[in-house]
């Protein structure tokens, strides 16, 4: 076994590996950038060494600084993670060039399965049925629409060498195929380093379904079940489950040896990933294999029991597998989210700066469900906008499907950031989605669920009395504590009012609160001042914590928690609302004041994210039409089209390409 090895990534990941690696009494070294010399995987690593620039292709995307560094370190072997040089051959073969182990398949596998091109070709050869598309090299915009006019639209366009959802573009029509080839080139250029894209038809209605494999180097192969991916953004996930609801066990054997076979046929040495399109019919099509550790590991590691982590390493250390197909059963269920720096009421817009709060829910396993955080961030630390925006992955398991994701629900609520903006609100509205919970599964969920993108939820009835609750008990708690540090009327006891009228929106709840034997009652008043449902709650919140985590009546919830003027700013189960607690006498002259209106100017293209300009695609004095293309931005390696919302004139132009924005920097002034 080896000694000491080298995680030549970043982020959650190299974080992911080091934990396994330390477990196992094995010396971890990590490299960094410039941007990530603070960075939480260079503080868990035993060693860290510097490797270039904050721009992937100035280090962590340069082989010869990572073998360097490996070299400089006596590290034996490198877990490559995902992304940057997990899928390059050459790495590969140039680390046993030098003596190093790769963790991770043999250059030749990486060769025939890593090429997304060259994968369909071998599992055409393998008899394993693929998606029709054009396969050969695609010359430019002009080829790449007669292409797609012969396989009949929609098409997909994809990165040759592409993952994550980068270098990926739909085109339903002739008119987007040139759009989407340009776009797809240079996201997969300036991702992977290769510029080579591909087209296949783009299968209506899909769910993209993934079969885990891990190969030994003494020719085993075995497959550990499924995972369902289809709930994503811009071709990228969003929320993985394992199992899938999809799938019965006929058809998750079918699946399995297809990728089984495939991988042998490739002589396959490590943990991979065979992904399939899958029809509702639950009839399947090779898609491509990853050739490197997925994103989603987690949820498979929860439902078979196997750190993925550990496998690869002992294989790569030339150990048999000690699993046997039938050694693998899958136990529950476990949905995963990614907890992205974006913000979803501004289209998922890339969001960065420094986390002036994080607090994830607590990790561990509590009447059978357990609670996983994967992160590469702590509270202080900066979102670059060089890198992936994952935050975290938020990881639940338990006994059936309904219970994992009321876990994960619960677990969403209870996860506090601040600082940046974060999909959380989108997360958890995803997990009371009645379509979602249904199990009615489709890579367009999204899309079609969410058609104008989205924002803010009001509260049913129940949820909001829920809370209102909270707010009147947040308040009552606040006020006491003034009171205490105050010293008002010392010596004598404080007479108050319990009333409070909480206004959420233009809902206005009268109640009365009341301190009970370890918590509240909170006493809902109907419009002529009656009782109207009475509910206790307790919890240990203090003011400053941002969850209020306790009980209300029977049911255990987390509520994020942010102070505001006259009250506090509250979100649950995808909920946010400004709750406004009032006296009576308040509410009363409150509801007199006249409503502020919101002004803006649509007069100019503002950036919307920090970012890097890629082109303007206009110039001045130019009329355009609402929904033309205006500028690229690219920020945290996607590449952002922004377009004009309404017909106008482009009067003058503020940004070039090349130019680094912040946010809300004027791009262009409409004449």
């Amino acid at each position: 076994m080896f000694s000491k090895i080298l995680i030549a990534n970043r982020g959650e990941i190299a974080c992911r590996v080091i934990k396994t690696a330390r477990k196992m009494g094995i010396r971890t070294v990590a490299v960094y950038s410039d941007a990530d010399k603070d960075a939480l995987h260079v503080e868990m690593a035993d060693e860290a060494v510097p490797i270039g620039a904050a721009p992937a292709a100035q280090s962590y995307l340069i082989a010869e600084k990572i073998i360097e560094a490996a070299k400089l370190t006596g590290a034996e072997a490198v877990h490559p993670g995902y992304g940057f040089l997990s899928e390059r051959a050459s790495f590969a073969q140039a680390l046993k060039d030098a003596g190093i182990v790769f963790i991770g398949p043999n250059p030749g596998a990486i060769e025939a399965m890593g090429d997304k091109i060259e994968s369909k070709k071998a599992a055409a050869a393998a008899n394993v049925s693929t998606v029709p598309g054009y396969l050969g090299v695609i010359e430019d915009a002009v080829h790449a629409a007669k292409i797609a006019d012969e396989i009949g639209y929609p098409v997909m366009i994809k990165a040759s060498a592409g993952g994550g959802g980068k270098g990926m573009r739909i085109a339903h029509s002739r008119d987007e195929v040139q759009d989407g080839f340009d776009r797809a080139r240079s996201e997969a250029k300036s991702s992977f380093g290769d510029d080579r894209v591909f087209v296949e038809k783009f299968i209506v209605d899909p769910r993209h379904i993934e079969i885990q494999v891990l190969g030994d180097k003494h020719g085993n192969v075995i497959y550990l079940g499924e995972r369902e991916c289809s709930i994503q953004r811009r071709n990228q996930k969003v929320v993985e489950e394992a199992p899938s609801p999809l799938l019965d066990e006929a058809t998750r054997t079918r699946m399995g040896e297809q990728a089984v076979a495939l991988a042998k046929a490739v002589n396959y040495d490590s943990a991979g990933t065979v992904e399939f399109v899958a029809g509702q019919d639950k009839s399947f099509y090779f898609l491509e294999m990853n050739t490197r550790l997925q994103v989603e590991h987690p949820v498979t590691e929860l439902v078979t029991g196997i750190d993925l982590v550990e496998q690869m390493i002992r294989v790569a250390a030339g150990e048999p597998l000690s699993i046997r197909q039938a050694d693998v059963k899958l136990k529950g269920w476990a949905v995963e989210s990614r907890v992205y720096a974006e913000d979803p009421y501004r289209s998922f817009l890339p969001s960065i700066g420094r986390l002036t709060r994080y607090r994830p829910p607590a990790e561990g396993v509590t009447n059978a469900v357990t609670t996983r955080n994967d992160t590469g961030v702590y509270e202080g630390g900066e979102i670059s906008l060089y890198y992936d925006p994952m935050i975290a992955k938020l990881i639940t398991h338990a006994p059936t499907r309904e219970e994992a994701i009321e876990a994960q629900a619960d677990a969403l609520d209870a996860f506090a950031i601040d600082g940046i903006q974060h999909n959380i609100p989108f997360l958890s509205s995803l997990m009371t989605h009645e379509r979602w919970r249904a199990g009615r599964l489709s890579t367009g969920f999204i899309a079609e669920e969410y058609p104008d993108g989205f924002h803010p939820t009001a509260p049913t009835p129940a949820l909001a009395r829920r809370l209102a609750a909270v707010a009147a008990v947040i308040d009552n708690v606040g006020n006491a504590r003034k009171r205490k540090i105050s010293g008002q009327l010392a010596g004598r006891p404080v007479v108050f009012e319990h009333q409070r009228v909480v206004r959420l929106g233009e809902l206005s709840l009268p109640c009365e609160v009341d301190r009970a034997a370890g918590g509240f009652i909170v006493t809902f008043l109907d419009a002529e001042g009656r009782p109207d449902g009475t509910h206790e709650l307790r919890s240990g919140w203090k003011p400053g914590d941002p969850v209020w985590s306790g009980v209300f009546d029977d049911d255990a919830i987390a509520v994020q928690v942010r102070p505001r003027l006259n009250g506090v700013a509250l979100a649950h189960r995808g909920v946010a609302v400004e709750a406004l607690v009032y006296t009576s006498r308040e509410a009363e002259l409150a509801a007199l004041m006249p409503e502020k209106l919101q002004t803006g100017s649509g007069k100019q293209l503002l950036c919307p994210m920090p970012g890097l300009v890629v082109s303007i695609s206009v110039t001045e004095g130019q009329e355009v039409k609402a929904g033309e293309a205006l500028a690229v931005v690219e920020a945290m390696k996607m590449e952002n089209v922004l377009r004009a919302e309404r017909d106008a004139t482009v009067g003058k132009i503020l940004a070039k390409a090349g130019d680094s924005l912040a946010v809300d920097a004027v791009i262009l002034e409409f004449a």
